[in-house]
């Protein structure tokens, strides 16, 4: 899922109309169904290319090129706006990127440790935590245990060499990020004018994860070529799914959404395969399904 576009973060409208008409133009044809599998697709695919330069730049190096492509053009498109914000709302948009920094960050160190379908079922229990604790149904508990099950599936208990404890823990912090992200957009949005709190929270997490990433990246973030490849997963990790979620959201309900959107765990899974050749066993693959379950049982009933 892109980072601009997850659960609890509506989309503003100002900036929905000021896409909507690029878009549908581009997209009218396509159902909302599908614009969601080509999100899902772009985002798992841009993370395919984003490991694939691990080989060549550190994580944090990658993140850094990825959110800074996505400030630029989400400062173009939107430009933030701060005239007449208030304190509050400036710490609001402060702590809504640092949030979107570390998450982004603390992903990318799991998905350099884990592989990709695993990964994400990891940072998947940030969104499913926030819908599950804002239930008040005693059923609840069922789709809670379930996708506890899938995250004990996971952990490399006796064994050595498959998963890494140290990945499995960054991949947990990034869904306290993304939850702390999801918590944090609702008051960002009530706030900033139209997009422009996300434009400005992009680029207070370029400011964030910047030390980290040139420090680790050095004279290889100037390589033409990186640059380029970097700024495509930019692109195909945030600004595209994010403008085909825009539309998708416009032409379906956001229930049904959310439980397309539920399956961007199993999305990954097949293009760890399909991209970096990671074969999942019977265990991770169970695991993936619970937390699947999990994520679409909670969105159905909610």
């Amino acid at each position: 899922m892109s980072a601009e576009s997850l659960p609890g973060a509506a989309a503003p409208e100002p900036y929905r109309m000021r896409l909507s008409g690029a878009l549908r133009a581009a997209t009218g044809a396509v159902p909302p169904f599908g614009l969601v599998v080509l999100s899902i697709l772009s985002v798992q695919v841009g993370a395919g290319y984003a490991k694939n330069l691990f080989t060549q730049l550190p994580p944090s190096a990658v993140v850094l090129l990825r959110i800074a492509t996505s400030a630029v053009i989400l400062c173009a498109v939107a430009p933030p706006r701060l005239r007449g914000l208030t304190r509050d709302g400036l710490l609001a948009g402060l702590a809504f990127g640092a949030t979107l920094g570390l998450m982004n960050l603390c992903y990318y160190e799991a998905l350099a440790r884990l592989p990709l379908g695993v990964a994400v079922t990891i940072e998947f229990i940030g969104p499913l935590g926030v819908a599950l604790a804002a239930s008040r149904r005693r059923r609840d508990v069922a789709w809670v245990a379930l996708a506890a099950t899938g995250i004990a599936l996971l952990a490399p208990w006796g064994q050595t060499g498959r998963l890494s404890w140290v990945g499995i823990g960054f991949g947990l912090l990034a869904g306290l990020f993304w939850a702390a992200y999801i918590v944090t957009s609702v008051a960002v949005g009530r706030r900033f004018p139209g997009a422009s709190g996300v434009s400005f929270a992009m680029v207070v997490a370029m400011l964030v994860v910047s030390p980290i990433g040139i420090a680790s990246g050095g004279g290889a973030l100037l390589d033409p070529v990186l640059l380029l490849i970097g700024a495509g997963v930019g692109l195909m990790s945030s600004v595209i799914p994010y403008s085909l979620e825009l539309e998708a959201l416009r032409r379906m309900p956001k229930r049904v959404f959310g439980i397309l959107m539920s399956l961007e765990p199993a999305a990954a899974a097949l293009a760890g395969l399909v991209i970096l050749g990671e074969v999942l066993n019977a265990r991770e693959w169970t695991a993936i399904a619970c937390v699947v379950a999990a994520s679409i049982g909670s969105t159905r009933s909610g």
